[in-house]
């Protein structure tokens, strides 16, 4: 794998109003705000994973429509908001596809924090761009996105 891309779900409406937390009109935005984004620095996934929540799920097709419908797409344990970042590390072991997971918070303020051997700040609702270091050990982080404020 070349590239990882971190995605903090959109903006979604609150449990007293869907239980199912589906994006608000706010976070539709958001989420077709980084897929834009994603797409004009030319981010192709070759698989895209989701944690299954509906607003992860929501945000990825964003990406998914905008960068590579051809991608494969699908939930994968490991991505929900408590999760141990070890889990996904231990996923992406051997995957030698460019990734996107859209996942929750604090688990990808510390899954950054696990690969890139740095504390990588989480842009809310953004995305953060990995690229994997020559000695396959490590990662870098490769660029940081927030979307626009609407």
């Amino acid at each position: 794998m070349r590239r990882l891309y971190l995605v903090h779900h959109a903006d979604a409406v609150g449990p007293d109003v869907d239980p199912q937390r589906p994006l608000s009109s706010l976070g539709l935005k958001q989420a077709a705000d980084v897929a834009a984004h994603a797409h004009l620095q030319g981010v192709k996934p070759d698989v895209i994973w989701h944690s299954g929540k509906l607003r992860a799920k929501q945000t990825a097709e964003a990406i998914y429509r905008a960068c590579n419908p051809f991608a494969e797409f699908r939930l994968v344990a490991g991505l929900r908001p408590d999760d141990s970042p070890r889990q996904i590390v231990e996923a992406l072991i051997g995957e030698t596809r460019d990734v996107v997971l859209v996942s929750h918070m604090p688990l990808l303020p510390a899954l950054a924090a696990t690969l890139a051997h740095e504390l990588a700040s989480m842009p809310l609702n953004g995305m953060i761009a990995l690229q994997r270091e020559r000695d396959e050990d490590g990662w870098t982080v490769e660029w940081r996105y927030s979307p626009s404020l609407f």
